[in-house]
């Protein structure tokens, strides 16, 4: 079904929001700002149209399930929990403070994330037991994992891969957050991936690659679902590396970010539609 002009206009809303909570949690120790940016839409999109989670079936085996496997985009999906009703969205202000779990990478303790993530490469084995679980009590849910496609450097990925294909896991979605960088250097220029449609193919996946930034086409690929019995579905997003942020985008130095009040003030300017001089701030931390 195709989205309504008032659907789109509110998956743009809650996308700006997530954004927002990206930017001001990117202070006071910082985090991973860039790639937070580039996977938003994709998370809204996701638990705005097609998770089917509420705080009410956080508890049911037949609901879906996501894993954030590239684990230090955490702004980004906790940002998604605030504006679909998982989360209250002034807890956001916890993060990195000791009272809460709120910090660098996922902690089950927050309710609807399903596994600790951050060591790149593990999460899809974890995320296949559990499809491989959902096959054998005959459920009908769909498991999704979203990976960086740095990640894909990781050896364990294609072996998960490989056992994924061969149970014919064709409830299970692999979303690959595609902005083409892996921390501080753009992924072709280290150990290039392409043609990443064809080596999933290779792998017994079906494939679809769509814009990660744009609900139309976001919906167009995820309404149909698993793409073909018996094999595992991929998408491979095309999405832009701190999308809304023109001063920060597609900078190799702006993967961590650890912004001053004031720098803060003005990226929320710019994300509105405001005009911000280049940010050269010796605060900002590159690892």
């Amino acid at each position: 079904m195709e989205l309504t002009q008032e659907k789109t206009a509110l998956l743009f809303a809650r996308s700006l929001k997530v954004r927002e909570h990206i930017i001001r949690m990117s202070t006071g120790g910082g985090c991973f700002t860039g790639a937070s940016l580039s996977c938003a839409d994709i998370l809204v999109y996701l638990y705005s149209e097609v998770m089917n989670i509420t705080p009410e079936n956080l508890n049911d085996p037949e609901r879906n399930y996501l894993f954030l496997s590239k684990g230090h985009d955490v702004p980004a999906l906790y940002g998604a929990f605030a504006e679909s009703g998982l989360m209250d969205s002034e807890r956001l202000s916890n993060h990195l403070k000791v009272e809460d779990d709120i910090y660098w990478h996922p902690n089950r303790n927050i309710p609807g994330v399903e596994f600790h993530s951050g060591s790149l490469g593990h999460v899809l084995s974890v995320a296949a037991g559990v499809a491989i679980d959902c096959k054998m009590r005959k459920s009908r849910n769909k498991i999704f994992v979203m990976l960086g496609d740095g990640e894909l450097n990781e050896g364990s990925v294609w072996e998960a891969l490989l056992v994924i294909s061969a149970y014919r896991l064709d409830n299970m979605v692999i979303i690959i957050d595609r902005n083409e960088f892996q921390a501080n250097v753009r992924t072709e220029s280290l150990i290039p991936l392409e043609p990443l449609d064809e080596k999933f193919r290779a792998f017994g996946m079906n494939v679809y690659t769509a814009d990660g930034h744009d609900f139309h086409d976001l919906n167009r690929v995820f309404e149909i679902v698993p793409f073909a019995n018996l094999k595992p579905s991929v998408v491979i997003a095309k999405t832009v590396r701190g999308k809304g942020l023109p001063s920060i985008q597609e900078r190799a130095d702006r993967w961590f970010c650890n912004f001053t009040a004031a720098e803060v003030t003005s990226l929320l300017d710019e994300l509105s539609g405001g005009k911000v001089t280049e940010i050269e701030s010796e605060t900002l931390i590159v690892r």
